[in-house]
């Protein structure tokens, strides 16, 4: 399996432990917290009104207080919007990490939308980012995988609102399923061939690009920002690297199936 080298990145994410201006992280984190307890939705207009003073560290602080309440993290969301941006991420938390062909219920979160993506499924301890050969050491160390991550916010309205509630709501991430490679085909890293299919139809299918470059690329520059953040990679976990098929809404009763080339198939039903 093929792996492209990165240069080191920048900012590591535990500078959001120094960010909290006027206790407005802490405020939307128990909004939050109290939405995902009742299973409601916050007020779009409570949170644009916090997320006015909300900065990106402090998304990142909403984070972690959340993760408190509900992880561990199983798992990651990152990704960047081109290979020069830095990455985003935020966890996936405990209980929304399942394995292919596991079924998401209308009565877990009111809306449900997908995305194709290739993931990396951490087996080992990952080396120190200043380790020698940390490139090659991480390519030992992890597995790509196929995975469909589950879309959905805890905020009224939450396709329009700013990035940075969207980043402080765990990036609307609501659940991952991920499925064990093909690993007889070397995969496409970078611009694999894809088939999603809703009920058997296809709806994207062809070459896509990863949007942050190269998916291994994507990783590492996850991998040295993320710290502790959120208690940070651990075995077992894995790490999405950016949609192949963009953001798609579906409806109880739709059967989905993603096929990435090399990598094979992963599906999910959301009843």
């Amino acid at each position: 399996m093929r792996f492209h080298a990165l240069a080191r990145p920048g900012l590591h994410l535990e500078s959001h432990k120094m960010s909290n201006a006027n206790g407005v992280a802490d405020e939307l984190a128990d909004r939050l917290i109290a939405a995902r307890r009742a299973r409601v939705r916050l007020s779009r207009m409570e949170a644009d009104a916090l997320g006015r003073s909300l900065d990106e560290a402090g998304s990142y602080a909403v984070q972690a207080r959340v993760c408190e309440a509900f992880g561990p993290a199983r798992a990651f969301k990152t990704g960047r919007k081109s290979a020069s941006a830095p990455v985003i991420c935020a966890p996936i938390l405990d209980g929304a990490l399942r394995p292919s062909g596991s079924v998401f219920r209308s009565s877990e979160f009111a809306s449900c939308g997908i995305e194709l993506e290739i993931g990396f499924r951490i087996e080992l301890p990952l080396p120190p980012f200043d380790a020698p050969d940390f490139e090659a050491a991480v390519r030992a160390s992890v597995t790509a995988v196929p995975v469909i991550e589950v879309v959905d916010g805890r905020i009224e309205g939450f396709e329009t609102m700013s990035d940075l509630l969207k980043l402080a709501d765990n990036q609307i991430n609501a659940g991952l399923v991920w499925a064990e490679p093909i690993t007889a085909e070397d995969p496409d890293l970078a611009e694999p061939e894809v088939d999603l299919r809703l009920n058997g139809v296809s709806v994207v299918s062809g070459r896509q690009r990863v949007p942050g470059g190269d998916a291994f690329s994507v990783f590492l520059a996850f991998a040295n920002v993320i710290g502790e953040h959120c208690g940070g990679l651990q075995p077992g976990q894995i790490v999405t690297t950016g949609s192949l098929t963009g953001l798609i809404y579906v409806q109880p009763g739709t059967h989905v199936e993603g096929q990435i080339r090399g990598l094979g198939k992963v599906e999910t039903r959301y009843d």
